[in-house]
C-alpha cells in the first residue's frame, strides 16, 4: 500500500514538471525541503486518495521519504500561497484537452459551509468581506442552504474549462457576463436557468458564444432541444456528481474563505490531473476516475 502510495505520487509528480517551467513558484528566504511542484503533487494525491483530512494524509506520510520533508503545520499556510499557481498548471493541462473544442456546457452547483439552522451564528468563510456566504435556493434539488454557489464551465468531453465561487444568493445568470473573457466561438449549453434573450444576445456580440439553452413549453416560439444537446448536458452533472462521490467536494472542514476556495481548487485540479494522465500517460478513457494510477 505504501509502496503505491509513493508510485502514484511519483507519478504525479513527473507529469507536473513536464507542464510547470521551474520546481519552485515564490520566494522563500529558506529553501524548504519540499518544492513547490512536490507540495502540488502531494495534494493532488491526497485529494485522489480521498484523504480529506491533514490528520490521515501525515498518518499516511509516515515510514516514506516525504516524512520529515514537511511540518504539518507549514503544509496548509503554504498550500494557500500556492492557489495561483496551482490554477495555472491546471490551465495548461486544459488547454491540451479544449484548444479545439467548440460545445462547452454551463451550471451551477451548491456548496454548503454549514446547515442552515447554524448559519447565524457560524463565523465560517466570513474574514473577508468581498466572499462572505449567504443563503440560497438550488432549484434543481429544492433545497434551501447557507454558503457558496460553484459555477462552471466544462467541455462534452468532461474536461473543466473555467469555474467560479459565488455567494448562494447570485443567480447563475450573472456567470455568463464573466465566461465571455475566457472562452469564444462556440456553443454554450446550459439549463433554463440560463433563459435570457438580452445575455444571449450580449454573448454572441460580444465573444461569438451561442448560447443554447431549452425553451419553456409557454414560449411563443417554443420547439423542444436537440436531443444531443440534452445528452451534452448530462455530462457536468456528472462530472458534479464525481466531484461529491470520488473527492467529496460538500465536506468542508475550512474555517477561512481562503482555505474554502484552495480546498474547491484542490478538488478540481486533481479531477482534471487524472483525466490529463488518463489520455496523455495511459491512451485510456479520462473520465475513468477511480483508477490506481499505478
Amino acid at each position: 500500500m505504501m509502496s503505491n502510495f509513493m508510485a502514484s505520487y511519483k507519478l504525479i509528480l513527473r507529469e507536473l514538471r513536464k507542464i510547470s517551467d521551474k520546481d519552485d513558484f515564490y520566494f522563500k528566504p529558506i529553501v524548504p525541503k519540499l518544492s513547490d511542484i512536490e507540495l502540488i503533487s502531494l495534494i493532488i494525491l491526497a485529494e485522489f486518495k480521498s484523504i480529506d483530512s491533514e490528520y490521515q494524509l501525515f498518518r499516511e506520510l509516515k515510514n516514506t521519504e516525504l516524512e520529515n520533508k514537511i511540518e504539518r503545520s507549514v503544509y496548509n499556510r503554504r498550500k494557500r500561497k500556492l492557489f495561483s499557481y496551482m490554477e495555472q498548471i491546471r490551465s495548461k493541462m486544459v488547454d491540451a484537452f479544449n484548444e479545439f473544442e467548440n460545445y462547452f456546457v454551463v451550471d451551477s452547483m451548491p456548496l454548503e459551509v454549514c446547515k442552515l439552522s447554524r448559519s447565524n451564528r457560524s463565523k465560517i468563510c466570513k474574514e473577508q468581506d468581498y466572499a462572505l456566504p449567504n443563503k440560497g435556493f438550488c432549484a434543481s434539488q429544492n433545497l434551501h442552504f447557507y454558503g457558496y454557489k460553484l459555477h462552471a464551465v466544462c467541455s462534452i468531453e468532461g474536461v473543466f474549462q473555467s469555474f467560479d465561487l459565488s455567494p448562494a444568493s447570485v443567480h447563475d445568470i450573472h456567470y455568463l457576463k464573466d465566461i465571455k473573457l475566457q472562452i469564444s466561438d462556440c456553443v454554450l449549453l446550459g439549463d433554463k436557468g440560463y433563459l435570457s434573450q438580452k445575455v444571449q444576445v450580449d454573448l454572441f456580440t460580444q465573444a461569438s458564444i451561442e448560447l443554447e439553452t431549452p425553451k419553456r413549453k409557454n414560449q411563443k416560439d417554443y420547439k423542444p432541444q436537440y436531443y444531443q444537446f440534452k445528452k451534452y448536458r448530462k455530462r457536468i452533472e456528472t462530472l458534479f456528481s464525481q466531484l461529491c462521490d470520488q473527492f467529496m467536494i460538500r465536506r468542508n472542514y475550512a474555517k477561512s474563505f481562503e482555505g474554502f476556495k484552495t480546498r474547491i481548487l484542490a478538488k478540481i485540479t486533481t479531477l482534471t490531473t487524472i483525466q490529463y494522465i488518463n489520455k496523455f500517460v495511459f491512451k485510456r478513457n479520462i473520465n475513468n476516475l477511480k483508477v490506481n494510477l499505478v
